[in-house]
Order: structure tokens, then C-alpha cells, then sequence
């Protein structure tokens, strides 16, 4: 660890995803609120982000929460502004919204999920020859005046729009993603330094070049072994998760100390949350929650 904190003005929260897969319900989608959130405060985290098992209004999510003495980070909003109706798409995000700023989450973070397949089981992933799925012009376009407009709907509400790039989506290669920073230059950016390194992108090469652009961070690692059968076999999504391509920081290939140097020298003040899934069945949740919350605090100070 640096001789000073690097990142001591930040908070550090966790996924529910740690414990409850949102995606697939094999991977111990059953696991009740309660012991979600009562492991989240034991692993030593200040707040923690939507998933499934959470309630959708204000008052029935307050309860539990500030009964665990956790805040509400944020939450995932998949839009689909390339496909739907822009007026559509525009309740649904102000629905999802309210629900952030009741509970007094500043940060929503949005993907676009139309013609996704990461939720699909059986999807081959694309890599190279066979590319993940992928937007003609006038979608772009669609996309790019629908992102502009939640964000400035996010605006009004004090709350601004953070981009989470992923794996299986429109928005999963390099390009794509600067693509889209480029022409929405209203949006800030997610840092999944994990769903970077997945898609063969560098994660350190990415949070250097959009440093103060980085609205939010979500915290776990890749093993490269795995990433890369992958890649060769064709598996889908489900099957990467539930043979462990993602794990915690500290462990994989991603250099989260200098990631952590390139956040601290942009004054990065937001949250850093914790979001390794795999399967919780094979690999428990809580020792693993622990050891990334004593990771962050050891290499970020925080």
C-alpha cells in the first residue's frame, strides 16, 4: 500500500450479485434479502447497489436497509433506446430514478440491452469473427438521442448517468465504447475494470484516458485462463460466470493498484463497489466479500 490512502474521501460498497445472481437463478438466486444485506455489513461495506431480491419502493427498500445500517448506492437500469419508444423509455427510467433519489442515490447506471445476450444461457459470447451484437447507424443514432435526453432528465434530478460497458451488449468492444463516450459527452463512465479485461480491453489504458470521466467504479478482476477458453470454445455468459472468470480484486489480472493511483490523481470521490460474481455455491460469499473489502482497504485506503 502507498505510504498515504489514495483514495480516503471514498465510500465502499458491495453487489448483491456477490450473493444472489440477478442473471441466472441456479447460481443461488434464492438467497433471502436479509442475509444478503446482514453478510454486506458483517464483510465491513458502507452501502450496497439493487439486485433482484430488493424491494422496488421506497418504503418497503428503507426498512431493511437502514435496519443493516447500509445506504442505497445505485442500481442497474437496462434501456433500450436503439429499439423502444423514446417516451417509453423515458417513464421507465424516471420510475427507476425516483426510487434512487428517495433513497438518496446520486449515481444511476444505465446499459443498453437492446439485442443483449448475456442473460441468454446458452448464447455463444462474440469475440473477433463472430462479434457481439452490434448496432446499425440509425440505432446509433436513436441510442446517442435517448442516452442525451436521461441524462438530462438525470440532471434535473441531481443525479447523473454513469455508462456500464458489458459483456454480451451493443456496447462490449473498445470501439463501440468510445464511440459512444465520444458522442455523449453528458454521460460519465462505470469503470468495470472486470468487464474490461473480459473483452480483451485495458482496463488501466481505459481509466487513464477517461480519468475524470469515471462517475463510478465496480471492483473485480478476471482470470485470464478462463477469459480465454472462453474465447476459443464459444461459451456463453452463464457458462464464464459459472466456471469463475470473474473474481475479486487482488486476485486475476487486473492491476487495480495502478488503477487505484490513476482514481486518486483524479480526485476520484464517488464509490468504489465490489461486484465479483461467480457461483456462490462453490465459492461462498462472505469470505470472498471480506477479502475484497480488506483488499480495498489495504491498497486504496478506504
Amino acid at each position: 500500500m502507498s505510504s498515504r490512502p489514495l483514495l480516503p474521501h471514498c465510500l465502499v460498497g458491495a453487489n448483491p450479485i456477490i450473493w444472489s445472481n440477478d442473471d441466472f437463478n441456479e447460481l443461488a438466486g434464492d438467497v433471502p434479502l436479509d442475509t444478503i444485506l446482514s453478510e454486506m455489513r458483517a464483510a465491513g461495506y458502507a452501502g450496497s447497489e439493487l439486485g433482484h431480491a430488493y424491494p422496488r419502493t421506497p418504503a418497503a427498500l428503507a426498512e431493511p436497509l437502514a435496519r443493516h445500517h447500509l445506504r442505497l448506492v445505485s442500481g442497474w437500469h437496462s434501456t433500450y433506446l436503439a429499439a423502444r419508444d423514446l417516451a417509453a423509455e423515458e417513464a421507465s427510467f424516471r420510475s427507476h430514478l425516483s426510487l434512487l433519489k428517495t433513497l438518496g442515490a446520486r449515481v444511476a447506471i444505465v446499459a443498453e440491452c437492446t439485442r443483449c445476450l448475456h442473460g441468454t444461457r446458452e448464447a455463444a459470447l462474440g469475440f473477433g469473427a463472430a462479434p457481439a451484437p452490434q448496432l446499425d447507424n440509425g440505432e446509433w443514432t436513436r441510442l446517442v438521442a435517448g442516452m442525451k435526453r436521461l441524462a438530462a432528465i438525470a440532471a434535473d434530478e441531481e443525479t447523473k448517468i454513469v455508462y456500464h460497458h458489458h459483456m454480451g451488449t451493443v456496447i462490449q468492444g473498445e470501439a463501440d465504447l468510445e464511440r459512444l463516450l465520444a458522442a455523449v459527452p453528458e454521460i460519465s463512465l462505470l469503470l468495470d475494470p472486470g468487464h474490461l479485461a473480459f473483452a480483451g480491453i485495458d482496463p488501466v489504458a481505459v481509466a487513464q484516458r477517461h480519468a475524470t470521466r469515471v462517475g463510478h467504479v465496480h471492483l473485480k478482476s478476471v482470470r485470464p485462463a478462463i477469459a480465454e477458453r472462453v474465447r476459443r470454445e464459444g461459451w456463453s455468459f452463464c457458462r464464464a460466470v459459472s466456471e469463475g472468470v470473474f473474481t475479486i480484486p487482488g486476485d486475476g489480472c487486473v492491476d487495480f493498484p495502478a488503477i487505484f493511483r490513476i482514481l486518486s490523481a483524479a480526485d476520484y470521490r464517488g464509490w468504489l463497489v465490489a461486484e465479483a460474481e461467480e457461483d456462490p455455491v462453490k465459492v461462498p460469499a462472505l469470505p470472498k466479500a471480506r477479502a475484497a473489502r480488506e483488499y480495498v482497504r489495504r491498497e486504496a485506503g478506504c
